[in-house]
């Protein structure tokens, strides 16, 4: 196994997400122009991957393409090797066609989750037919894809996929700790986590909630290959006090990684170690 801290580590912005609405956070985005106002300001801040899903004015979670294309056409214009990640979950009242939108918009990545949960008061489904339908066309258009992990059970039939040839390697995996209904937060669910996944994985480290900066740093402790901050994951910068933007969330990201002796990641040594063109 290599060093911990051998490689950079890539930092995603999430911007907008679903869930999250302007009452609990006022500084969301939620157009288009917003949106990639926020991107933008989060590569300077140092992230190199944006997450991207899509709202309709009044913030409503949207499928529709000409959004996506709309917030990509404007991030691209100015941070051209910034690396694209769009949402393929969408909302958990969306169908699968729906929930495809943003691949219309030729994206660098889009995630797929690899199986259902119950999430939060609602169940999120991705049946194996849907996601299977998800990796044949992003593969189709060399989108490159990253499986949405909420419990151990998301890893394992990730890792399942990629050895039938059904998901194209390089594996890449985002972790993700303390939704209600997925796995919780803590040292022993990483450990978990991490179990299944085979040798030269790029794997990255998300988590909801109140335990964002404790298990973000545990990771950065770890070798993990990515973290990803951002409105779409914790609403609040402090104890009592509200995440004023994204970029600063990245910035205190950044700011944690350095401390902890990991190298952040360039545009370009992101593109590398996620084996995007």
């Amino acid at each position: 196994m290599r060093d911990w801290n051998a490689r950079p580590v890539v930092v995603t912005a999430a911007i907008t997400g679903a869930d999250v609405t302007r009452d609990t956070n006022p500084n969301i985005p939620y157009t288009p122009e917003e949106i990639a106002e926020s991107s933008l300001r989060s590569v300077e801040a140092g992230a190199a991957i944006v997450a991207l899903h899509a709202r309709e004015p009044d913030g409503t979670p949207s499928g529709r393409p000409e959004l996506f294309q709309d917030a990509i056409g404007r991030i691209r214009e100015k941070a051209p090797q910034a690396v694209i990640n769009v949402s393929t979950g969408g909302a958990d009242t969306m169908s699968t066609q729906e929930r495809l939108g943003g691949l219309r918009a030729a994206p660098d990545m889009c995630g797929v989750e690899t199986g259902s949960m119950n999430f939060g008061d609602g169940t999120f489904i991705t049946s194996p037919a849907a996601g299977r339908e998800i990796i044949t066309r992003a593969t189709a258009q060399n989108t490159a894809l990253e499986v949405e992990a909420f419990e151990v059970g998301h890893v394992i039939s990730a890792v399942r996929l990629l050895e039938e040839g059904l998901l194209p390697g390089p594996l890449r995996v985002n972790l993700v700790f303390g939704v209600p209904g997925g796995i919780d937060a803590s040292p022993e669910a990483l450990d978990a986590m991490i179990r299944p996944l085979p040798e030269g994985t790029f794997w990255s480290v998300t988590c909801v909630g109140r335990h964002h900066d404790r298990m973000l740093a545990l990771a950065l402790l770890r070798g993990a290959d990515g973290v990803r901050t951002g409105l779409e994951d914790v609403a609040y910068i402090g104890k009592g006090v509200l995440a004023p933007s994204n970029e600063a969330l990245v910035a205190r990201l950044t700011g944690l990684a350095t401390t902890l002796g990991r190298e952040v990641a360039t545009l370009g040594q992101a593109r590398e170690l996620l084996a995007i063109g």
